[in-house]
Order: structure tokens, then C-alpha cells, then sequence
């Protein structure tokens, strides 16, 4: 009888449980615990942002190939965390955000919507079998946005990506930037000519700032800036005329963003042909006119040099070292970055290259915010030390730090005055009634490098099946689209950091896999060494003396045979250690593995089971000690 009690509790124990769960399910579908590390699956402010913010609905669809998960597990492990992450999306998008998870077989029907939706196929095999990994996003107006392939490269911008085609698919408009530069940011057209087809590619920052942005062009002799800009990217502004810069100042005088950048040497133009085939000599620019009327100094003829940070570069032909710390290009960390302001408070590092510095000259109008720096191990050189012709070992040789931290970009705000207190220089149609002072407060950025935008300071590109896909090392892409998003007003998309990866390796493991490693391939060297004199041995054996074959000695001696078989047994007894420390090597990683997994597996297991261990003689302890 006893047992059958305890047999209908335990039942109804399990059958409570089960209630419970659906119900907890049911009743509060959002409560979720994140325990990850780097918090991977909450969501970040700015993404809660947006998706508070959709005021129609928004679709979702996930195509992904569990074959590819079986035959990779890599991208099994990625999708789980995909899938996860765009259930978050949902469950705080208040029912605006709907999702859905599709396979597209090969040769389905959601194949070929997949491949309509502008989703990539990637060969599995030679049977012409596709698999899928990509998201489509549509909303009530049939405007699509895609992610053609998650790469695994990029899980730590996850989030970043998916916010931002969601936002997009979300803003009624984009707003309008304009580019007036000499710099080839949107490809070089003659780059296919000189069989230099990178250099025709546009700036990985110009493709992020049309993910937001609509970027049209402004003429380098433009004497009105077009109706409809609300942010004007100048960058490197070389040899620009008078009705040119008054443009530009009236654009900034009636509320119009700036995001200007200069250069003292810009080594992307030192790097490309100009218009005779060859670089241009002067690779330097400035806007002293406008720049000295808003109180900022930016000399064009020095350059920035700092220890900290400082790029290892090739050394040249015939030196003794093999690498050497070229200072003048470098990457800013740390207290380099002001973490207090919105579009620099999140990101990592930023890498500028020939850099110049800012100065802020005393009683200058507007607010004064510091956004790059350099750290104390800096000082200044001319700007022609660091021309095509640097000696980065001279430069490392007569370095000395002065302990001084020079300003590379900042941002001002604040009534401001023209440049041109008379008004315009030149008398041209479309010209607006000029301002003397600025309506309202003004909004700009000043950067002294225009380096910051060349892709091979901040981004590698690389082929995938044709298709190329940017990871980014530093933050550069991530500082001139958050500045936007700051000048423009669109400050949720700049708390989206990049987060951990999901894939967590054994460290420790990856340590003693190196040091293993290293010594088997010392036993390795050394046993091949054996292994191939022993063979030459014998080959000289099998041809005669010296290796010459003989006539003579068409016959083999019982010694020479005798030699002959003392050959093949070291040469035997080689590869068998050979392969015996290869096993040694796995065996030892693989029994390693093993016990993490199953430490990692069994551990909160056990503490649970430990727990409730330790409650239940808890509670017996207490029934005894009440009882009579």
C-alpha cells in the first residue's frame, strides 16, 4: 500500500512539474535568464530602441539549412544562437517583429525564394546542392532588406547587423549625407584599367554609410550646398575655391552638421595614381580659414607620432631586424578614446595613420569636446619625415616622448561665426541671404586624419563564393557611422557594441596543444632527419658504393644484405615512434577535452543535486530536533 502511495505522489509530482513549466511558459513567455559571459542574448538599449519604436510590422525570415549545421557543426552552434537572439527580437517588439524559420531543401520551393530574396547559396557538393544561411526582412510597404550569409567572422557585430536591418526597414526615410572629396571613398574607375580591381572597390565606410544613409555626391567647385543634406562629409578639402568654402560655412551658419576630416599626409593618396599615372607630391590639406574663425588650429605640415599602440611593420631590405614599430601609424586605445561620449564610448580601438593634431585657440566661441587623443608616448614631427620615402627605424631611433597628449578629432558645439563677416565672395545664383552668425547651435566634427576611412587600416576584405565579406579589427567604420548617427540624431543605433562569440574554446587546452605542439615537432625534425638518412642508407646499398651502380657487385653480399635489413628496421622503428608521438600528442589533448566537457557537462548538475542533498538533511535535522 505504501508503495503505491509513493508511486501516485511521484506521478503526481511529475504531472505538477509539467503543469508548472506549460504554465510558466504560458503566463510569462519573457522572463529569461542570461548567464553567458558577454550577456550574448540580452538585448542592448539602443536595440530595445528601435524595436519599441516600429510603428508597423516588420517580418523575419530565418533560411537556414540544417544540413549545413550536420556537415559543419560550427554553423550548427552559430544558427542556435541566430535563432535565439531573433526570438529576443520578437518577444520585445510587443508583437510588431513576426518570425519565421525556414529550410529550403535543395531544389524546394523555399529555395527559390531564397534565392529570389537575394540570399546566398553556398555548394555543399558536387551534385549542385545548396545550402542556406541568411535572413530576409520585409515590411508593409514590400521594402526588403537582406543579410545574404551570416559568417561566423562576424558574430560579434550579431546584433549590430540585425538591429540595423531592422531599423532600416523601419525609418519612413533616410536622411541625406553629403561627400565632397577628392578622395576615391566610392572606388577608383580607372583601378580596372591598371589590374588593380581592390582599389576600384569602394571604402567599406562608404557601404555602412548607405546602409543609413542616402549619400549623394556635392561638386568639389559647388558654390550652394543642395537642399536636403543634413550632414556634409568634407573630407580632405585640397585646393577649394573661395565660393567653395563660403558653401560650406553658410551650410554650417544655418544648421547644416559638418563632419570634417583633414590630413597633414594622407597615405591613402600617397598610395594611388593620380591623374599622369604617378602620386600626387602634395598629399596635405586644410580649412585654416573656416577653422581659424571657429577658434581651431590644425597645422598641415606636422605630423603626430606615438609609441603606444604603434603598428609592427616589414623593415627594409638588408636591415637586421625583420620588423620594426612604424609611429606614425597606430592604433588608439584605452584613455585614448573618450569614453564619455556616446559615439566613442563603446568602441575598442581606432587606428589612424600620419595623423595631425587639433588646437583650440583661447576665447574660442562653442563647447569644446575631445573625442580621439594621443597617449603621453607621443611627439611631433615634420609632416615630410613621414612621406613615401619614412625610414620607420629612424623615426624609432630618434623618438623621443614629451609626454604631451595631442587632440586627432573633436567635436563643437555652439554659436558660431562666418568665416566671411562680408558676406559672399563671389556673386552666384541660388545664393541664400548670408548669415553672420549661426541660427541656433552649431554641430561639427573636426578630424585631423583622413586615413581613418582607407580599409587597410581597419578592415580586411575577403572573397566568400564571390561575394566580399568585411571584419573589421578596429572601430573606424563603427566612429564615422556613430558620428553621423550623433549629428543627425539617431543616437540608438551607437549603444549596439560588438559582443562575445558564442563558441567558447578551452583556453587552457589551446596552451597545452601549442607546447605540445612545439615539442613534437622538435621530436618530429629529429626523427624525420633519421628517417631520411636511414632511407638514403639503404638506396645507396640497393645501387652499390658511392651510390654508383657496379657490376661487380650485382651480387649481394651477406653483409651488405645483413646492413640492408639493419636499414629497414631503423627505418621502421622511426615511423612507429613517429607515430607514437603523434598518438601521445592527441591522446593527451583528447583525454584533456574529455574531462572539461565533462567537468563543464556534470558541474551545475552536481551542485543541484549537492543542493538538494544538503537541504534534505538540513530539513531532517530540524524534524529530529523538534521531536520529543
Amino acid at each position: 500500500m505504501r508503495r503505491a502511495a509513493s508511486l501516485l505522489a511521484l506521478l503526481f509530482a511529475a504531472a505538477l512539474a509539467i503543469g508548472a513549466v506549460l504554465l510558466a511558459q504560458r503566463a510569462v513567455p519573457q522572463a529569461r535568464l542570461d548567464l553567458t559571459e558577454d550577456q550574448l542574448y540580452t538585448l542592448a538599449p539602443g536595440t530595445r530602441q528601435v524595436l519599441s519604436g516600429l510603428r508597423e510590422p516588420v517580418t523575419l525570415r530565418l533560411f537556414y539549412s540544417r544540413r549545413l549545421g550536420t556537415e559543419a557543426p560550427q554553423f550548427g552552434a552559430y544558427a542556435e544562437r541566430v535563432r535565439a537572439l531573433l526570438r529576443e527580437y520578437a518577444a520585445a517588439s510587443g508583437g510588431k517583429l513576426r518570425l519565421e524559420v525556414l529550410d529550403p531543401e535543395p531544389f524546394s520551393d523555399t529555395e527559390d525564394r531564397a534565392l529570389a530574396l537575394g540570399l546566398q547559396g553556398v555548394p555543399l557538393n558536387e551534385g549542385g546542392e545548396q545550402v542556406f544561411f541568411g535572413l530576409a526582412g520585409s515590411n508593409a510597404r514590400d521594402e526588403e532588406r537582406n543579410i545574404a550569409f551570416f559568417q561566423p567572422d562576424r558574430e560579434r557585430f550579431l546584433e549590430a547587423d540585425l538591429t540595423r536591418l531592422v531599423f532600416e526597414l523601419s525609418a519612413p526615410e533616410k536622411p541625406v549625407i553629403g561627400l565632397l572629396t577628392p578622395l576615391p571613398l566610392n572606388g577608383d574607375p580607372r583601378a580596372m584599367m591598371l589590374r588593380q580591381p581592390a582599389l576600384a572597390r569602394p571604402q567599406v565606410v562608404m557601404q555602412q554609410l548607405r546602409d543609413a544613409y542616402e549619400v549623394r555626391e556635392v561638386a568639389p567647385d559647388a558654390a550652394v550646398i543642395p537642399a536636403g543634406i543634413r550632414i556634409l562629409l568634407l573630407a580632405h578639402p585640397q585646393g577649394l575655391s573661395d565660393a567653395t568654402q563660403y558653401a560650406v560655412d553658410q551650410f554650417v551658419m544655418r544648421g547644416g552638421r559638418l563632419l570634417l576630416l583633414l590630413d597633414p599626409q594622407s597615405e591613402m593618396q600617397a598610395t594611388r595614381p593620380g591623374p599622369d599615372g604617378r602620386p600626387p607630391a602634395d598629399t596635405a590639406s586644410s580649412l585654416d580659414r573656416i577653422l581659424n574663425a571657429w577658434g581651431i588650429e590644425a597645422p598641415a605640415n606636422e605630423v603626430v607620432l606615438d609609441l603606444r599602440g604603434a603598428w609592427r611593420v616589414r623593415a627594409r631590405p638588408g636591415d637586421r631586424v625583420q620588423a620594426v614599430d612604424f609611429l606614425s601609424w597606430y592604433s588608439l586605445q584605452g584613455d585614448s578614446l573618450n569614453r564619455s561620449e556616446v559615439a566613442t564610448a563603446q568602441l575598442d580601438q581606432v587606428t589612424v595613420a600620419s595623423a595631425g593634431y587639433l588646437r583650440r585657440r583661447e576665447n574660442a566661441p562653442g563647447e569644446w569636446t575631445t573625442l580621439l587623443q594621443s597617449s603621453g608616448q607621443s611627439m611631433i614631427v615634420p609632416a615630410a619625415r613621414v612621406g613615401r620615402e619614412a625610414d620607420p627605424v629612424r623615426l624609432l631611433a630618434d623618438f623621443r616622448a614629451d609626454g604631451e597628449r595631442r587632440v586627432i578629432a573633436a567635436r563643437l558645439r555652439g554659436a558660431l561665426p562666418s568665416a566671411f563677416p562680408d558676406g559672399p565672395p563671389v556673386q552666384a545664383e541660388g545664393l541664400l541671404p548670408h548669415l553672420a552668425r549661426s541660427e541656433g547651435q552649431s554641430n561639427l566634427v573636426v578630424i585631423h586624419d583622413t586615413d581613418i576611412l582607407d580599409d587597410r587600416f581597419w578592415v580586411r576584405v575577403q572573397e566568400f563564393f564571390g561575394q566580399p565579406v568585411a571584419t573589421p579589427f578596429a572601430g573606424n567604420g563603427s566612429l564615422i557611422v556613430n558620428l553621423a548617427d550623433t549629428l543627425s540624431g539617431t543616437d540608438a543605433m551607437i549603444s549596439l557594441r560588438s559582443r562575445g562569440e558564442s563558441l567558447r574554446p578551452f583556453t587552457r587546452v589551446e596552451e597545452i596543444r601549442r607546447a605540445a605542439d612545439a615539442q613534437f615537432r622538435a621530436s618530429e625534425r629529429q626523427l624525420t632527419e633519421r628517417l631520411q638518412g636511414s632511407e638514403a642508407r639503404l638506396r645507396e646499398l640497393r645501387q652499390g658504393t658511392g651510390g654508383e651502380r657496379n657490376a661487380a657487385q650485382a651480387v649481394i653480399t651477406p653483409e651488405q644484405r645483413a646492413e640492408i635489413d639493419r636499414a629497414r628496421e631503423q627505418i621502421a622503428a622511426t615511423r612507429r615512434e613517429l607515430r607514437a608521438v603523434q598518438l601521445d600528442l592527441r591522446r593527451d589533448i583528447e583525454s584533456l577535452e574529455t574531462a572539461l566537457r565533462a567537468f563543464n557537462i556534470l558541474l551545475v548538475p552536481g551542485l543541484l543535486v549537492l543542493a538538494a542533498a544538503g537541504l534534505a538533511l538540513v530539513r531532517a535535522r530540524r524534524r529530529a530536533a523538534a521531536r520529543p
